[in-house]
């Protein structure tokens, strides 16, 4: 029996959750937060994640903040983080990779891109 790899799916979009998920759902199992605030319930819970996507701008928690929390605890300190946002400024890329994020893919997105990037990762 395969057992298929756990995303963790941060964004306080609806829209944007449905459209991963659907994209991904068939390949894997997704776990969804509407922000970072929200994420925490897994990450303090120990969820077995394979790999997480956050947001960059959302409420109560933004997605460096997050990347920051879940960098800070041994079972995930090596787990691979996408960011996937509308953002595209250079300095918030450096900012993700500064405290630990993997990659960094812009909305809109194209699922094959996105599939492959994960297919890499994980």
């Amino acid at each position: 029996m395969v057992f298929q790899k756990t995303i963790l799916l941060v964004d306080d979009s609806k829209t944007i959750i449905n459209t991963v998920s659907l994209v991904l759902s068939s390949n894997y199992n997704i776990l969804t937060a509407y922000d970072g605030t929200d994420a925490l319930k897994y990450i303090n819970y120990n969820a077995d994640i394979d790999l997480v996507i956050t947001d960059y701008h959302m409420p109560e928690m933004n997605g460096i903040e997050l990347i920051k929390i879940i960098r800070s605890i041994q079972k995930y300190k090596k787990i691979p983080i996408l960011i996937l946002t509308t953002n595209t400024q250079a300095e918030k890329k450096r900012m993700a990779k500064n405290v630990g994020a993997t990659g960094w893919i812009t909305k809109p997105f194209s699922s094959i891109k996105l599939k492959s990037v994960i297919k890499k990762l994980i």
